[in-house]
């Protein structure tokens, strides 16, 4: 079983600074003695945790199922909240859900296992949904998701649905999609889980490839440790602990 976030009772009594207060803090995300837990305290997902995911940072998120990294990510995104300690972005404290949905918007690129695309558009319609709300005018957006596809190798299948593409190709829209809105930070959660080996390093390829000519950070969950090798940090989770890190030489 995953350690993805599961619906339960959380401590609303927490104590949380103010809604968007600067703190003193460089890094583009920032854990500080997070702790999360479900159903009604009695499981643990994360415990105290403290870490910074820097500007431009490559992070892989390792550790074996139910250590917590799902929960790590979703956090991140604030697409969750802890129990108790604060996540912030860019050194701001964001309480409010409206703040952590701007932000993943405009800043924040998520990418899923699963895809997570909507079958019956297609693959630029897909790239083009982020941008609701955010880029102005039909032509701008639809010029956007073209250059994304191309970008990712799709140029030729930006009017197919995806129930017409591949594994490989569906998550390749997934990668445009998060690009959508220039996001300083994708975070990624399995993006090859359901890939096969060489569609899997394809795929981390082109992630890679965009991080350093997107100037973005890349944060990933994997369970793979030859994955987890071609990160520049590798943060390993235990029973909702940081147990490790280590910092390796990125490739020239």
């Amino acid at each position: 079983m995953r350690d993805r976030p599961q619906s339960g009772h959380r401590n609303d009594s927490r104590a949380a600074g103010p809604s968007s207060s600067p703190h003193q803090s460089s890094a583009l995300i920032h854990f500080d003695g997070v702790s999360r837990t479900y159903v009604h305290g009695h499981v643990r997902a994360l415990c105290g945790i403290s870490l910074r995911i820097e500007p431009e940072d490559y992070v892989a998120i390792t550790g074996p199922s139910g250590s917590g990294k799902t929960t790590l990510l979703y956090l991140a995104a604030g697409m969750d909240r802890p129990d108790s300690g604060t996540v912030l972005f860019e050194g701001v404290s964001r309480d409010k859900p409206g703040e952590w949905t701007r932000l993943r918007a405009t800043r924040i690129g998520f990418v899923f296992q699963s895809f997570q695309l909507i079958a019956s558009l297609t693959a630029a319609e897909n790239v083009e949904l982020p941008m609701l709300g955010v880029i102005a005018g039909e032509r701008k957006r639809r010029a956007r998701a073209a250059e994304l596809l191309e970008r990712v190798g799709l140029g030729h299948r930006r009017i197919h649905r995806i129930a017409e593409l591949s594994g490989g190709e569906a998550q390749r829209v997934a990668i445009a999609r998060a690009m959508a809105n220039s996001p300083s930070v994708i975070l990624a959660d399995e993006p090859t889980g359901n890939l096969d080996s060489q569609t899997a390093n394809q795929i981390l390829n082109l992630l890679e490839d965009l991080r350093m000519g997107e100037k973005v950070a890349l944060v990933m969950v994997t369970h793979d440790a030859p994955i987890a090798e071609r990160a520049r940090r590798i943060i390993r989770l235990h029973d909702g602990q940081v147990v490790s890190e280590e910092l390796r030489k990125e490739p020239a």
